[in-house]
């Protein structure tokens, strides 16, 4: 028989059992998770080493776990720097790279060929710059190279391929109209900056064949895909000793630039408060509010307060102001935030997006600027503002995951003229923010009454005096 399990007297059961008066004695519940003690987690984040090939800045972060071998490309040059002549040829390039073709391949063979070596690829562009990652065995990477340098170095731009690409965007731009939230953003886009590359959506006569074909885009890529445009990030199963070679190869095989690449333009962007109605028979209204502020993106107090109110306001998730009370109190809408962007050179936008019923648009726009004035007229809780930082600070750690999230972060740093331990200062910045901090932010820089206004939706079910009684209101014509 087990007596300590079935001692007829807890005394004596504590008498028999030192195990169970020990437990006895221990604390419970929050008592025992405040008693745990951790030791200091002293992390370090991995740092890649710097080279220089040819004049060509080189970032490499090895990593032995599998045998496996990244390489990214960064090129700067976009469309947003070559007018909008380039629009449709810039932002068609990365496809046309990847599928298009080389002087020795054609499309079917470069596929066959990336598929035989088990090669991943990926190319993108921006305004600014133009992307290329590959992804490939050790043992492969010397054939992955030959071929991947081709494609970004020799493509052919096959005009089978620039066809279907064309017919394609024709056919993004005549069901444009029928998808409620990218209407709404890319329109709002175009009344803010006008004809500035963040407002520019593609058009008919963007895609005119004077404007897009393989000389275009050859001309084009001359511009952007050439030597001193390049900043390049390795990760894998290699010392550098053994990448070099290869690197050297790919960096001679690449042209130097015919030129300097332009300066990124600076927006004027418009500031013109009131109403703006897009008349569609819709069971939800898309509502897009904002207007600009200078707060940039820079190691300073004000762009850390402004990021953390940005979430206490509504880019926090479900301990935001604006969802909590537009879903949770109100029951208005499924999803709503917050937006403060902060670029680099130029003002950035300070609002806020939902959806919600016809017969609800005016009660949440009405909701939605109360509680941005609210942080305007006192200090958050110190509780937000904890919950906000720590968001961040819990999170941290997984910015340094993979080596290839690294490397390619450290390759943005360097683009955007940020210094290389940016997300150490960032974090540190964070850290330091406080509830005054916060109110003076918003003070400063929040004017709920200057809001632009886009509304996306019925104003026979909205209301149509309502939605006057927020402001003028014009009425945008998108055919």
């Amino acid at each position: 028989m087990n007596t300590c399990a079935r001692g007829p007297l807890i005394a004596i059961a504590f008498a028999a059992c030192p195990l169970l008066a020990l437990q006895a004695q221990l604390p419970i519940g929050r008592a025992a998770l405040d008693g745990l003690d951790y030791p200091t987690i002293d992390f370090r984040p991995p740092i890649p080493d710097e080279y220089n090939v040819a004049g060509v800045p080189v970032l490499l972060l090895e990593d032995h776990a599998l045998p496996l071998v990244s390489v990214y490309a960064r090129f700067k040059g976009g469309y947003g720097l070559f007018g909008r002549e380039s629009y449709a040829a810039g932002t068609a390039l990365p496809s046309q790279i990847r599928y298009g073709g080389t002087k020795e391949l054609s499309p079917d063979s470069v596929d066959k060929a990336l598929e035989y070596y088990a090669i991943q690829t990926s190319f993108g562009g921006a305004g600014e710059a133009l992307s290329a990652t590959m992804n490939t065995l050790v043992q492969h990477l010397p054939a992955a190279m030959e071929l991947w340098g081709a494609m970004l170095a020799e493509p052919a731009f096959d005009s089978t391929q620039v066809e279907i690409w064309r017919a394609r965007q024709r056919e993004s731009i005549r069901r444009r109209a029928d998808n409620p939230g990218g209407l709404a953003f890319s329109e709002f886009n175009r009344l803010l900056y006008g004809d500035h590359p963040i407002g520019w959506e593609m058009e008919d006569t963007d895609l005119s064949p004077e404007l897009l074909s393989s000389q275009s885009l050859a001309e084009l890529h001359r511009r952007v895909v050439c030597r001193e445009n390049l900043v390049l990030g390795l990760t894998g199963d290699m010392r550098w000793q053994d990448f070099r070679p290869l690197l050297e190869a790919f960096v001679r095989s690449l042209p130097a630039c015919e030129g300097t690449v332009p300066p990124s333009p600076i927006p004027d962007i418009r500031e013109e408060p009131g109403v703006y109605l897009i008349e569609k028979d819709l069971e939800q209204s898309v509502i897009v509010m904002a207007h600009t502020t200078d707060v940039r993106l820079a190691d300073d107090s004000s762009y850390y307060s402004a990021t953390i109110g940005n979430s206490i306001l509504g880019g926090g998730g479900f301990s935001s102001r604006i969802l909590s009370r537009v879903r949770t109190e109100a029951g208005f809408a499924y999803s709503a935030s917050s937006l403060w962007t902060m670029p680099r050179r130029y003002d950035g936008l300070l609002g806020a997006i939902t959806r919600t019923s016809p017969e609800n648009t005016i009660p949440a726009i009405e909701l939605i600027l109360e509680t941005m004035e609210g942080l305007r007229t006192a200090p958050p809780e110190a509780g937000e503002v904890q919950t906000a930082v720590e968001r961040i600070v819990n999170g941290f750690v997984f910015n340094f995951e993979t080596p290839g999230r690294i490397v390619s972060r450290t390759m943005f740093y360097l683009a955007q003229d940020l210094p290389s331990d940016w997300l150490e200062r960032y974090l540190n910045g964070i850290q330091r923010v406080t509830a005054e901090g916060i109110h003076d932010a918003f003070a400063r820089h929040l004017r709920p009454a200057e809001m632009m206004i886009l509304i996306v939706g019925d104003p026979d079910r909205i209301g149509r005096d309502a939605i006057a009684a927020l402001g003028p209101v014009t009425v945008l014509d998108i055919n």
